[in-house]
């Protein structure tokens, strides 16, 4: 039976180019696998990040970091407070 983790990881390193994620893929699946890949080696578990906190790293993959930002929201990977002044890895 194949390893669906390994698979995937190498799916997601397609989507970088020298450690810069080179485009936010348009398809639902594939927007996920890169989604859950940010969240695993961005985000500890447990932790409270303000929103800041929350762009600075992903910045460190890529400019648009508002909407990788929104997509970890809307997929519930990352959960905002209602005020929105923290970020918690769902």
């Amino acid at each position: 039976m194949p390893d669906n983790r390994s698979s995937s990881s190498h799916g997601v390193a397609a989507l970088f180019s020298q450690g810069r994620l080179t485009t936010i893929p348009r398809k639902t699946a594939r927007r996920r696998q890169l989604l859950e890949h940010l969240t695993e080696t961005l985000f500890q578990p447990g932790l409270a990040y303000t929103e800041r906190e929350v762009n600075d790293a992903l910045l460190t993959v890529h400019e648009d970091c508002a909407a990788l930002r929104r997509y970890l929201v809307i997929d519930g990977l990352l959960a905002r407070t209602k005020d929105g002044v923290s970020y918690r890895r769902a």
